[in-house]
């Protein structure tokens, strides 16, 4: 069985974070590992509060898990501060970690702070440079590069901008657009379009965490980017469909929705 491990913030109302993270390898049919960075007390009206895991202990966590049952490939999520950053840097580059997917997690949906403002550049000039893909939307692509981004040939830009400078695969995000939900890939093949109707839902509650784990179980099965992408949108799409209705807030989604057979078939 092929492993996947998420280095994320623990959500206790089930809907991100660790927990979707977890529920999104199961049902790809991997065996899923977790390290949590931060807990945090959170419902379907937004986080509450945030309480980071001391360094050491972060640490342990890591070398328990690359030190008996390694992992094919690490998403990585929230991270909420540049002490916490650099344990996991540290790790990854310890344990030669593969096939790294880094969720650009900074704010939440509520508008939350995630990450602590001084951490934004370590996290920029530190981590991002380890993904083999990273999954900004357009508000934190727009926070990467410092400017706004709007049109397509300005997202074709952008992306091209990020990949060059951080040196991995970009997959931005649309779901923020009215009527669309057009997701781009730049890599090393050049851009390509994914294209997607916008699903008037009020339950997509963790759906960036759900898309990037389920990318990096594509990743740790051997397919590549571009494959494990498409699966990825094809799952989350599929899993707000469903129709899950939880919460009186912004609602999670259905990860379980289909379980696919052992090595993500």
């Amino acid at each position: 069985m092929r492993t996947a491990l998420t280095i994320a913030g623990s959500d206790c109302s089930g809907g991100a974070g660790i927990q979707a993270d977890l529920k999104t390898i199961a049902a790809h049919g991997l065996y899923g590992e977790s390290v949590i960075t931060a807990l945090t007390a959170q419902n379907t009206f937004g986080v509450a509060e945030v309480f980071p895991v001391p360094l050491d202990f972060l640490e342990k966590q890591l070398a328990c898990v690359f030190e008996d049952i390694a992992p094919d490939a690490v998403k990585i999520g929230m991270i909420p501060g540049a002490g916490q950053m650099e344990v996991v840097k540290r790790c990854l580059e310890k344990y030669h970690a593969r096939h790294i997917v880094i969720d650009t997690v900074m704010v939440s949906t509520s508008g939350r702070a995630l990450m602590d403002p001084e951490a934004l550049g370590y996290f920029k000039e530190e981590l991002l440079p380890l993904a083999e893909v990273f999954t900004p939307n357009l508000p934190e692509a727009e926070l990467l590069l410092g400017r706004p981004i709007k049109e397509k040939e300005e997202r074709v830009a952008a992306a091209g901008e990020l990949a060059l400078q951080y040196g991995g695969s970009v997959y931005l995000k649309g779901g923020h657009d009215a009527g669309r939900a057009d997701d781009l890939l730049f890599s090393k093949g050049g851009a390509r379009w994914f294209l997607g109707e916008h699903m008037d839902s009020a339950n997509t509650h963790g759906t960036g965490c759900t898309l990037s784990s389920a990318i990096a179980c594509g990743l740790a099965c051997g397919r590549s980017v571009e494959e494990s992408v498409e699966r990825a949108k094809g799952y989350v799409a599929g899993a707000i469909a469903d129709g899950l209705d939880l919460g009186k807030g912004n609602g999670p989604l259905n990860h379980m929705y289909r379980i696919y057979p052992s090595l993500g078939a």
